[in-house]
């Protein structure tokens, strides 16, 4: 169990990143430019 969720939080844990980067302001910059092609 334990390493299935560890090979799952992987991935959450950018998902996450992004929903909590999205709150605030300049995460949203953040992913707007993602979405431009600016790194």
């Amino acid at each position: 169990m334990k390493i299935k969720i560890r090979k799952s939080t992987t991935k959450s844990r950018r998902m996450g990143g992004f929903l909590r980067r999205r709150r605030t302001k300049a995460g949203r910059n953040l992913i707007a430019r993602r979405r431009r092609g600016h790194k």
